[in-house]
């Protein structure tokens, strides 16, 4: 019914905040807080926030049109067919509260692996480069 509001806002609270990190890390790099060339090659928070933001909006995106194919999201007010009764939003509700909520902290579990998975890769990157020219 409305299971996909919920990663789409966490997908609003994440993009708004990567895009305040990403302007803190460019006035950083401005200010040449941040060494460049002396340490180990990384991946910048806010692009990794950006893995985060296109996983939970494709998600959103692709169930709110599976919701319009069923026709649980229409055009005009109150949008969602399940919110015209008492009986029906408190159902919505509660799919928004068990559903919503599970895919949201999967999609958030799952990016946070490829986080893990990715400081690991770039961590052992400059040992394996280092043996290929030795």
């Amino acid at each position: 019914m409305a299971c996909f509001m919920v990663p789409a806002a966490e997908a609003v609270v994440t993009t708004i905040a990567a895009k305040v990190i990403k302007k803190r890390e460019k006035s950083a790099e401005s200010e040449n807080k941040i060494s460049s060339g002396t340490e180990a090659p990384r991946i910048k928070l806010s692009e990794k926030l950006g893995w985060l933001n296109m996983m939970l909006w494709g998600g959103s995106i692709l169930l709110m049109f599976e919701h319009i194919w069923h026709g649980e999201v229409v055009p005009w007010f109150p949008f969602l067919t399940a919110a015209s009764s008492p009986e029906d939003t408190s159902e919505m509700l509660h799919e928004m509260a068990t559903v919503g909520v599970t895919m949201a902290v999967t999609v958030t579990a799952v990016w946070v692996c490829m986080v893990l998975a990715a400081n690991a890769i770039m961590k052992h990157k400059p040992k394996a480069e280092e043996e290929q020219t030795s």
